[in-house]
């Protein structure tokens, strides 16, 4: 059978299991249903439209504007590696934005001939390296955590693409050869300036639609405000004033961590609040994230810049056929892509609401070998919006998370997630994508356990 028939089969036999063993009366399978739901609403909401959509079409015009002659001269297999790494390891300087939007790009650059070590690369730093993600780490959880998770993202992509390179040396120069054969692309139509411009527009666009608010939130309630506890817990509120993180956000609710003790709950704390209670919400923005946090809200007016921009290239530079390719791989990519990431979310979000936070933060308490390899694997699995992994790991820590699993779980949860996976293994395959999670997974622990054992 080939990989796909096998991914095939693996997920009908796991939907049987699934619907054959699970007792779907136990209020926790409910819990966990509704959470799922809930998920998938947030992502589809906050993720989407500015995030995923416009990735897709990035893809599509990577795989029919760029010509697969210079994609291999630039990202193939032969290409300059200094050049070829340096571009993909530094791509989330630029890119800022989560696996999601970096999922469609790699795909395009993948499919039209960049090397598996660049494009392994490209695949991990692109959400690993968020600016904001890092300096706000820095200050909320530690200098030192800021500075490794840096560094270690950094080397982490050079290491890892180097390492799938040479493991699959032999397949690369077999698709290398493949690609070489195909017919040679047509001449351009345009400078090379046009199209890196045009590329640019777009890429800023998705920049600043998904551009992310690096402030708490403060929150004003209604007297007695009725709130839900993770475990399903309703309750009454007497704070009407709260600081807090807001982690998910639906079409009723919002999902709140407590950044301050409020009542008899502790910091960390997560509570579910209708909409309809929440009388105020102000940004509390830590100092230097001015700007950021200024740029947030203004964030669609930018974006509607660059997609004015990216209109008027498209009807003066391209021809008709172009932009009928052009939609064409668009849509390959969506209806490749789209639908797994949505899977992805919900099985995380049913996953994770049957998994307790004090469970978690037993299990990656300390320093050990295997508190930083379940810590590893939970951010390989988990998937993280963009800056939600810093108030989620505050929360752990206060529950006796180590440092090292701190580190563990940064370096693996950005670049990986359940969604991400099943992407990744409809690119490549199931052994491409079955190393790149365990060179993540076991590099991110022993990375974390090393860490650990310096800085307590």
């Amino acid at each position: 059978m080939s990989n796909k028939d096998w991914g095939i089969l693996i997920a009908l036999v796991a939907v049987f299991v699934f619907a054959y063993f699970v007792n779907f009366n136990a209020e926790q399978v409910r819990t966990a249903v509704v959470e799922a739901f809930l998920m998938l609403q947030w992502y589809v909401r906050n993720h989407t439209l500015g995030c995923v959509v416009p990735a897709m079409f990035i893809a599509g015009a990577i795989a029919t504007f760029l010509s697969k002659e210079g994609v291999l001269r630039h990202l193939g297999p032969q290409a300059n590696k200094a050049e070829a790494y340096a571009v993909a390891s530094v791509s989330g300087t630029v890119l800022a934005v989560c696996s999601c939007s970096v999922l469609p790009m790699f795909a395009g650059i993948y499919r039209v001939g960049a090397g598996l070590g660049p494009a392994a690369a490209f695949l991990y730093s692109g959400p690993a390296i968020n600016v904001m993600a890092i300096f706000l780490t820095a200050r909320v959880l530690g200098f030192d955590l800021g500075i490794a998770r840096l560094v270690g993202a950094i080397v982490f992509s050079i290491v890892i693409g180097l390492l799938m390179a040479a493991i699959f040396r032999r397949e690369e120069e077999n698709r290398t050869r493949a690609m070489m054969a195909l017919p040679p692309s047509p001449p351009a139509k345009r400078r090379l300036w046009q199209n890196a411009v045009f590329l640019a527009a777009m890429i800023l666009f998705l920049v600043f639609s998904d551009w992310s608010d690096p402030s708490r939130t403060a929150v004003k309630l209604q007297p007695k405000t009725p709130v839900t506890l993770m475990d399903g817990t309703k309750t009454e509120l007497t704070a009407e004033e709260l600081n807090v993180a807001v982690l998910l956000e639906t079409a009723s609710a919002y999902r709140f961590q407590l950044e301050e003790p409020a009542d008899r709950f502790q910091k960390g704390v997560k509570l579910t609040v209708d909409k309809r209670y929440v009388l105020e919400k102000r940004q509390d923005t830590p100092p230097g994230y001015e700007w950021a946090a200024w740029l947030y809200p203004r964030r669609w007016y930018v974006a509607g810049v660059f997609l004015l921009l990216t209109l008027a290239m498209s009807f003066s530079w391209f021809e008709k056929p172009e932009l009928k390719a052009w939609m064409a791989e668009t849509w390959s990519f969506s209806k490749q892509i789209i639908p797994l990431l949505f899977i992805g979310v919900f099985i995380t979000g049913f996953v994770g609401a049957l998994l307790p936070e004090k469970l978690v933060g037993g299990l990656v308490g300390g320093d050990s070998l295997r508190a930083n390899l379940v810590a590893s694997v939970i951010g390989a699995a988990w998937y993280f919006a963009t800056l939600t992994e810093i108030p989620i790991l505050e929360a752990l820590i206060g529950l006796g998370m180590g440092k090292g699993p701190a580190l563990s779980l940064l370096l693996a949860g950005p670049a990986l997630s359940v969604p991400s996976i099943a992407v990744i293994y409809s690119v490549w395959g199931l052994k491409k994508t079955a190393t790149f999670v365990v060179l993540v997974v076991v590099m991110s622990a022993l990375v974390g356990m090393i860490f650990g054992a310096f800085f307590v």
